[in-house]
Parts: structure tokens; C-alpha cells; sequence
């Protein structure tokens, strides 16, 4: 069975359960530890992920087509519970075919997730799956639609909304507490380029043909799936057009989402996305918002509100809020005195007491505990499907302006091009899979 054959056929006809073990808003509390959670992808970002399904569910499988990934986190697993009932996969849809697994993490290379996503999702499991959400903005559209009617619960890793500084300044923005936003700046890295990396000996014990996957298959080279147990991120592959985003899909992910959250769009997206005014690959390319705000990638802070009254800028570890011509509070650097954490709350304390709407406060426990809490309320996570999704579709649409170096028009209500849909763009949007 190739893989398109294997999504139109599709979870249920291979005998897996079509719903969780245990069903949206069926779970109390202390019952966490009886969420069985299947890994797929077993490198540095799933390493911690791990460390914390562990503290609050039940592992019972480990995923990766890396022999000794695999193997050693399945044994690490094991030595956390004192036994030996984790199992270790080469193939994922084992594991998605086990009916005692409630709940899989995603942490693959970016080619695979929306393919693993909506498997999962037919399957009847919860999922948490790592930034960008998709590879490309078919699968963005395709991804909401599977999850959405299996009824499954969804988070994005997105871990940066949970982050205290980022968080503060989207209400300090979605509550027009410095005015209207006029104007958007957010420095990330650029876009993805076609691979060109060599070819190098392959060594035994790694699935290479499945690591590609549904993305073109190349000659192997170290730099896209290093060999073993690693402490690093690789970064070979998330470079790439073929597997990943570029800097677009990695930290661009991050700051375009918190400007949707910010804006109240995670239902929506911008209209437009132009590329630099240059023709280059640099900085200066742009999304445009409904009513003209644009959202620029420029240098400087990761993300950077230009309101009618004030400026809220915020990086990771760095906060600055002014008000009518006056700064507020900041933290910059240790010159500044203080602390981040002090310069965020006392923004709050004075600025937001009293307004109307406010993001989630992050429990202890962050991101995943969000994730879990949502399987037990059944309501939805903060990073829920269709934020994460319009979230990468913002990032594709960059991406793609950048590819063809033209005005991308784009409508987010319908999620379809508009000004006719240039045949061009519409390769762009969906990527050829090929059957791995």
C-alpha cells in the first residue's frame, strides 16, 4: 500500500478506533496518568517534550527512523517507569494502529506533520504537534477539516504564547491600551532555498527513504538527519524548501502567530503578502492585513507594535512599552536594572487591571498542561488547529512572495488566492507527494 493509498482508505479501515480511549471532557483531573502517548520523532525537541508526558501521562511508544534514537529513548522511557513496556517503532502507522494509545506528539521535520496530523486525527487520537503546523497551505485547509471532524483535541507547539512576554503584549494590543495598531515590524530569518547538500555514505540504521517521505527523495547528507543521539537542533533540513520553511517556518512561525493572536485572527489572516520592494531575499517583505496594516520583517526586535499613542516592543527575553511619549517599563539588559519578569508584571498590574478581554494565564506546567486541560474540559487549547494552521499559512504565503518575488493576493475567509490564482502560486500551495 503506497501512501496516497493509505490516507483514502484512511485510520478506521485498518481497525483502529475512529475516538480516544477516553473522549473529549471524559478524563477527571487526577486521572492524567492513565493518557497512554504514543512519540513520533524522536530528536532534541521531542527529548523534552518527553521529560514531560512523562511527569503527567503513560509513554507506551516511541517512533523514529533513526535506529538508535529510537532505541535509546524507548530504554529511557523504561527507566523512568521501572519496566519494560514501551515499544519502539520504525513506522509510525504502527503505532497510530494501536487502539490503547490516546494522545501522539509530533515532533518530525516539517514535511511530515500534516501527513501524521490527519492520520492521527482519523485514527481518533489527540494530538500535540510541533510549529509550523503544515508544510505547505493545502495541507493547512486539509488539517483543519480532518481534525475538526474527528473531534480529536489539537495543539500547536507554539510554545511562545505561554511566554509572560509575549502574552502581555498581545493584550496590550488586542485591548488598544497604547491605541490602534498602525503599523507591525518583526525580525525573523528568511526563506527557505531549494537543497543542495552533497551526498554522503550512508551508514546502517536509518529508514532514509521514509525520512523523505512524502517530500522529493535526494541522495542522504548528515547535515538533514544527523546520525544518533544529539543535543542540538539540526538545522540542514529547516532550511530547505523540500522539508522544511526556512527561518519563516521556524522563528517566524513563532512571532507571525502572536501577531495573529495579537490581532484577533486566529480565524482569519491577512490579505496579501508582497515581497521586498529589492528583489531580494532580505529583509522587507511583507503580510497585509484587512483595512492596510502591513506587517513588516525588518531588523530589530522580534516583534515591534507601532500604535497611535505608544510602541510595544517585545523579544524573547526583552520588553519595552511606551506610552505617550514615555517609557513605561522595559528590560533590555541587565543595565536597565530590574528583571524582565518585573518590567512585564508591574505592565500588567498598571495597564491591564481593568480591561475587557485577557489571554490564558499559563499554569504550571505550561504549554502541554494547557494541552491536557483542554482534553479534560473539552474546550480548546490555546495553539488550537486553526490558529496553528493560519498561522503557517501566514508563513507560506511569505515564503511563497519571496519564491516568485510578486504580490501574492490571498483570501483568508474562503482560503483560497484571489486576483485569478496564478498557476504558479497554486504549485506552491501544494506540494507534489511523492509514495514513499
Amino acid at each position: 500500500m503506497n501512501r496516497r493509498t493509505f490516507i483514502s482508505v484512511g485510520a478506521t479501515a485498518i481497525g483502529v478506533s475512529t475516538l480516544p480511549r477516553f473522549s473529549i471532557g471524559k478524563l477527571r483531573e487526577d486521572e492524567f496518568s492513565q493518557l497512554r502517548v504514543g512519540c513520533i520523532g524522536m530528536g532534541r525537541m521531542m527529548y523534552w517534550h518527553l521529560n514531560g508526558f512523562m511527569q503527567n501521562c503513560t509513554v507506551v511508544a516511541v517512533c523514529d527512523l533513526d535506529t538508535t534514537r529510537r532505541e535509546s529513548e524507548r530504554d529511557r522511557v523504561n527507566a523512568h517507569y521501572g519496566n519494560k513496556e514501551c515499544v519502539a517503532y520504525n513506522d509510525y502507522r504502527e503505532l497510530l494502529n494501536r487502539d490503547d494509545i490516546d494522545v501522539v506528539v509530533i515532533a518530525t521535520p516539517d514535511h511530515w506533520h500534516a501527513t501524521i496530523v490527519i492520520e492521527a486525527a482519523k485514527a481518533g487520537k489527540h494530538i500535540y504537534c510541533e510549529k509550523p503546523l503544515t508544510h505547505d497551505i493545502d495541507e493547512s485547509i486539509r488539517v483543519i477539516d480532518a481534525v475538526k471532524q474527528s473531534g480529536v483535541v489539537l495543539q500547536t507547539g507554539s510554545q511562545q504564547r505561554g511566554m509572560k512576554e509575549f502574552r502581555i503584549a498581545a493584550d496590550l494590543v488586542r485591548n488598544e491600551v497604547a491605541g490602534k495598531v498602525l503599523e507591525i515590524k518583526s525580525d525573523f530569518w528568511g526563506p527557505a532555498t531549494p537543497c543542495a547538500l552533497e551526498e554522503e555514505a550512508m551508514e546502517p540504521g536509518l529508514d532514509w527513504n521514509l525520512w523523505c517521505g512524502p517530500a522529493p527523495y535526494r541522495p542522504y547528507n548528515s547535515a538533514l538527519s544527523p546520525r544518533g543521539v544529539y543535543e542540538n537542533f539540526p538545522m540542514g533540513w529547516r532550511h530547505t524548501i523540500e522539508y522544511g520553511g526556512g527561518g519563516i517556518c521556524d522563528m517566524g512561525a513563532h512571532h507571525l502567530d502572536i501577531i495573529q493572536m495579537a490581532l484577533d485572527k486566529d480565524a482569519s489572516g491577512p490579505i496579501q503578502a508582497l515581497p521586498p520592494t529589492d528583489g531580494s531575499q532580505g529583509y522587507g517583505a511583507k503580510l497585509v492585513y484587512d483595512g492596510g496594516l502591513e506587517v513588516t520583517r525588518e531588523k530589530g526586535f522580534q516583534l515591534d507594535f507601532i500604535c497611535e499613542n505608544g510602541r510595544i516592543q517585545v523579544s524573547r527575553g526583552m520588553f519595552h512599552f511606551e506610552l505617550d511619549g514615555e517609557t513605561k517599563h522595559k528590560f533590555l539588559t541587565r543595565e536597565d536594572g530590574g528583571s524582565l519578569i518585573r518590567a512585564v508584571t508591574l505592565t500588567e498590574r498598571e495597564f491591564l487591571a481593568d480591561v475587557d478581554m485577557r489571554f490564558h494565564h499559563q499554569k504550571e506546567g505550561g504549554h502541554k498542561q494547557n494541552f491536557l486541560d483542554a482534553i479534560i474540559s473539552g474546550g480548546q487549547p490555546v495553539a488550537h488547529v486553526e490558529a496553528g494552521a493560519r498561522s503557517a499559512i501566514c508563513c507560506h504565503l511569505m515564503n511563497l512572495s519571496y519564491i516568485h518575488q510578486q504580490k501574492i493576493g490571498w483570501d483568508p475567509k474562503q482560503l483560497k488566492f484571489t486576483s485569478g490564482g496564478k498557476p504558479e502560486w497554486m504549485k506552491g500551495a501544494r506540494r507534489d507527494y511523492r509514495n514513499a
